[in-house]
């Protein structure tokens, strides 16, 4: 690259560039990782996620008119309040890193493409991770890498430029090669592929054409879906199963794409034309001349729900490209039913930062890229064993990289029925007893289980019917593994059919029975007691469909619940998973009910143990010892247990006259198993 012209190449396209905005942005400071001292200033573009305007002390504002936190995504690593200066170690060769490797494939003049007449090689810049290499192998495959699948980033590059811009040469490599490296053997970042291809068609001297840059960058997402994704996906080790464009889309969670200026463009125009096979953006300085409305009605058109992407756009104050770039964002924020401004990264789906200072040019493309990759690259590193305590707060779990996908529904999705900022602090609305030691001894144990490669979370919708019903994205399993090949137990906590409250209602039971050595199942499911009762009934098909790859003996199941936990599993049990919209089950051996004022019984109720506190003032104790007389009048066994008291909504009853009730209740549930 000819670093010293880009700035000159860019200066030509100023006028189709800029857009008026009144946009700066408060300072903050760079972060020298390596000394922890501050090495200049940056920016931060925002102050609260909560607020509609993220206002600046400069005078630049991004105003969203949707809170961030009404939209949940996927992702819930943090973005970086202040980015970081690349330490300077970091630039210099480590032994065993990665490798570059030229990787070529065949595509089509881009003019032309439709028309297929004129066949072109080209050429991409690929570093391989040291995890995807055996000695003595070329580019990696799935056969001879030491992990199984790695995440794929396209770093695009800028005008004046190529493939080899960013990476350099197999044979000359440039310094980011080596950041990377480092990046990754202090497990700042999991392994990943990056790949550096180059939009230039007949010449490499077509990125300093102006004009002809943008007609390429329009036309390069044709190229990157049909014939270089499909090169990279057949070479090395990635979540796609196949080339074909079905299995590209189904593992587009793992693929990236980002560039700087005339890439960031680039960028742009693949959201635009193939966000079905990418998920996270990193655009920086270059703004495609495109509004929001056009943006969001590109997300519509390619069916995807505006929690499956996320864009990170980064740029500096002495950027000349900085206002247009930014007022960019600020039209896409402006569509608030597609894109949603956040500060934190863990709703929303658009962030920025702007680095004061900065300017258009190789160091700054190299910062963003450096703090972008490190974002994108520290939700799956799992290698922090640090243990949870009491003094633990609540953020810190929910952005443990253990929990990444899932550590919202740890706790109320809702968050108006939670208090308390540490571990130690929890309470729920309508709950009593709450045992801050259980809740520690819980997330542990599912951080051990995740440490040593175990799943502990399982969607038990497909991610299509999630697309369909958004709602559907705070749905799951979470299990709680036993023995193998031992009876399952399906636990479903309470919370008025407003909120599910799993840490002190299902997770400790789940707990406790896998102790026992049962396979414990917690049931997050939407509130409303039709919808609870239809997550519930599919999460029990959902066992039944997969008991072999889970381990687990369905048949003589258990459905455990408390206040409406308990009517869920009560009317699942009577009424069956059909009536639901589930597959046909069989019905549970037993059903083990907590302080829930249920009054219905039937003769299609299965037999029953129940326990309540004399000091429940939600669920009385005289109407469940009624209804476990009416159900004895049919013939069904039922037991209720009345401990003097307790009061509404106290789980396993720790250090109280209730304590030691679950293994009464495994004891009824073992006396009506048939198998």
């Amino acid at each position: 690259m000819k670093k010293g012209n880009v700035t000159a190449f860019l200066l030509v396209g100023l006028a189709v560039l800029l857009v008026v905005s009144g946009l700066f942005l408060r300072s903050t400071n760079f972060k020298n990782e390596s000394t922890g001292e501050a090495a200049s200033n940056f920016s931060s573009a925002v102050q609260s996620s909560s607020s509609s305007s993220i206002q600046t002390d400069n005078g630049l504002v991004i105003s969203s008119s949707r809170k961030a936190d009404s939209m949940k995504t996927k992702w819930i690593d943090p973005i970086p309040q202040e980015l970081e200066e690349i330490p300077a170690a970091y630039k210099t060769p480590m032994e065993n890193g990665g490798r570059l490797e030229d990787l070529h494939y065949h595509t089509w003049e881009s003019d032309t493409y439709d028309q297929k007449t004129t066949p072109l090689n080209k050429r991409a810049v690929v570093y391989v991770p040291a995890a995807a290499l055996n000695e003595g192998t070329s580019a990696g495959s799935q056969a001879d890498s030491k992990q199984s699948s790695f995440d794929v980033f396209f770093a695009m590059h800028g005008g004046w430029s190529n493939e080899t811009t960013i990476l350099g040469t197999p044979e000359n490599p440039d310094e980011f090669k080596n950041i990377l490296d480092h990046l990754i053997a202090e497990k700042k970042m999991k392994p990943m592929i990056i790949v550096c291809p180059t939009y230039n068609n007949l010449s490499n001297e077509d990125s300093a054409d102006y004009s002809l840059a943008i007609r390429l960058t329009a036309q390069f997402p044709r190229e990157l879906v049909d014939d270089l994704l499909p090169a990279v996906v057949n070479t090395y080790p990635t979540y796609a199963k196949s080339d074909q464009p079905a299995d590209l889309k189904a593992a587009r969670d793992h693929f990236g794409y980002g560039g700087f200026s005339m890439g960031s463009v680039s960028t742009w125009r693949v959201f635009m034309n193939a966000l079905e096979y990418f998920s996270v953006f990193l655009p920086s300085s270059g703004n495609a001349g495109m509004n929001g409305s056009m943006m969001a009605k590109a997300v519509r058109a390619q069916n995807i729900q505006p929690n499956e992407f996320f864009v990170f756009g980064m740029t500096g104050t002495k950027d000349f490209a900085a206002q247009a770039f930014v007022s960019q964002l600020q039209s896409m924020v402006d569509q608030p039913d597609t894109f949603v401004y956040t500060n934190d990264g863990l709703s929303g789906n658009v962030a920025l930062r702007v680095a004061d200072g900065h300017a258009h040019d190789h160091h700054s493309m190299i910062q963003y890229l450096y703090n972008g990759l490190k974002w994108i690259g520290q939700g799956d590193l799992i290698e922090d064993t640090s243990v949870f305590t009491k003094d633990t707060m609540v953020s810190q779990v929910l952005h443990d990289p253990a929990f990444k996908g899932f550590s919202r529904m740890l706790f109320p999705v809702d968050p108006g029925y939670m208090s308390g900022t540490t571990l130690g602090e929890l309470d729920f609305a309508w709950y009593s007893e709450i045992d801050p030691d259980k809740t520690v001894e819980i997330l542990n144990s599912m951080k051990e289980a995740v440490l040593s490669r175990q799943t502990i979370f399982y969607d038990i919708y497909t991610d299509a019917e999630k697309r369909r019903n958004p709602d559907l994205e705070n749905t799951g399993l979470f299990f709680f593994k036993g023995m193998p090949d031992n009876k399952a137990a399906f636990v479903s906590a309470g919370g008025g059919f407003a909120y599910v409250a799993a840490m002190h209602d299902s997770f400790p039971a789940c707990l406790e029975l896998s102790k026992m050595g049962y396979n414990a199942f917690s049931v997050i499911y939407r509130p409303g007691a039709q919808t609870a009762c239809e997550d519930l009934s599919r999460a029990i098909a959902f066992v039944f469909e997969h008991a072999d790859e889970l381990q687990v003996d369905p048949y003589d199941y258990s459905l455990w619940g408390g206040s409406a936990g308990g009517r869920m599993s009560a009317w699942v049990s009577e009424m069956g998973t059909a009536a639901f919209g589930a597959r046909p089950c069989p019905k549970p051996a037993a059903d083990i009910i907590q302080y829930t004022g249920l009054r219905d019984v039937s003769r299609d109720d299965v037999p029953t143990y129940m326990i309540v506190g004399t000091n429940d003032s939600i669920a009385y104790y005289h109407t469940m010892e009624k209804r476990t007389a009416n159900l004895r009048k049919l013939g069904i066994d039922a037991q209720c247990r009345v401990v003097p008291a307790l009061r509404h909504g106290f789980g396993l009853g720790t250090g109280t006259a209730g304590e030691g009730w679950i293994e009464d209740a495994v004891k009824f549930w073992q006396e009506h198993m048939k198998n």
